[in-house]
């Protein structure tokens, strides 16, 4: 991949990550509210919701709620299972603030390896009683 195609999936995916979002705590995705939680122009929206749809990631006709489809809400949870495991290792074990945790997170989540999320998640879970207040006999 070049460059301009990564960071065009990367986008991509940032969508279907704050679709998934958007539904999880309103119950639906609309342009105007991924307009807002992303900061960019409707027209940006329709875009990209266009290349999603052709994509088989969502479903949305113009003036309609966004959905994903079983394939994008696959992508969209794997996302977001990347984003939690890197926030988790940022501030549970590197001691990172919240907000710059969440912008690195946010970055990472999309150029780190499966295998290094996987080692990381493991990291994260394997240390997860010193965190929580577990025994250290």
């Amino acid at each position: 991949m070049n460059s301009e195609t990564d960071k065009t999936k990367f986008i991509l995916e940032d969508y279907l990550k704050a679709i998934a979002v958007l539904k999880s705590r309103n119950g639906k995705a609309t342009v105007t509210a991924l307009s807002r939680m992303i900061g960019v122009k409707k027209p940006s929206i329709y875009r990209s919701l266009k290349r999603l749809s052709e994509a088989g990631m969502v479903i949305h006709e113009r003036y309609g709620d966004i959905d994903l489809t079983p394939q994008g809400k696959k992508a969209a949870d794997e996302v977001c299972r990347r984003h939690t495991v890197l926030y988790r290792f940022f501030t549970e074990i590197l001691t990172v603030d919240p907000a710059t945790a969440i912008n690195d997170a946010c970055r990472m989540e999309h150029v780190l390896s499966d295998k290094s999320i996987e080692q990381i998640e493991g990291l994260v879970r394997s240390s997860g009683d010193c965190f929580t207040g577990g025994s250290a006999d």
